[in-house]
């Protein structure tokens, strides 16, 4: 039993799980979390047209690439989802990054906002879960992002501006959790993943078993 247990989670297609949320909402923390506890998730590394800071590693961080190259990938369409940013670099997810791993089985995770969450279900319909998270309340955001002592009042009040638009595309997502407890959070992200991994869209070698059951039925 465990043979063929072993068999047919080789032959599962991986899916891509979108995991977004206001500032301060919990989301990195689930993330860190979900990376330690779960082998078969690896996370998405983008590609950036930025300078690498102090302390970031190229293919752990980012690729680093030119915008030469950056406007190569977007004339092959090699792109899953992409983005300019206000500061002026560009950002975005390779599909043979992202394919090299779901198509063996394994899960790609992304910290993704709702735009780049809408190309991707535009791209791959089958293969994109969604997650949002929400804070228990607007006091209680920013009760955490004042708590975190890493942003001037200058940003925190930018963020908080930001909250109303983030909030908005709620509903595009196909998960919507209120993190008010980060570990019951952590499992309730870990519940939707299990029964993802379990749709017959994805089990891709289900066919071919279920072929083999019926042979065995029919000969009886």
């Amino acid at each position: 039993m465990d043979e063929i247990i072993d068999r047919l989670k080789k032959v599962r297609k991986g899916a891509m799980f979108i995991i977004e949320a206001p500032s301060g909402t919990g989301k990195s923390a689930v993330i860190k979390e979900l990376l330690k506890r779960d082998k078969n998730i690896k996370f998405s590394v983008s590609v950036t047209t930025r300078q690498p800071r102090e302390g970031e590693v190229e293919g752990v961080d980012y690729y680093y690439v030119t915008d030469e190259q950056y406007n190569q990938y977007l004339a092959q369409d090699a792109f899953y989802e992409y983005v300019d940013s206000q500061y002026g670099s560009r950002y975005g997810t390779l599909r043979s990054e992202v394919d090299s791993f779901i198509n063996v089985g394994q899960d790609v995770l992304f910290d993704m906002d709702w735009v780049g969450a809408r190309q991707m279900r535009e791209k791959a319909p089958d293969d994109v879960v969604t997650i949002y998270l929400l804070p228990p309340s607007i006091k209680e955001l920013r009760r955490r992002l004042e708590g975190r002592g890493t942003d001037s009042k200058e940003v925190i009040e930018k963020r908080m501006g930001l909250i109303l638009d983030k909030i908005s595309h709620w509903d595009e997502f196909d998960y919507v959790i209120v993190n008010v407890n980060l570990e019951e959070t952590i499992v309730k992200v870990q519940k939707i993943i299990s029964g993802e991994r379990m749709k017959r869209v994805r089990q891709v070698g289900m066919k071919r078993f279920v072929t083999e059951l019926v042979k065995e039925a029919e000969n009886g």
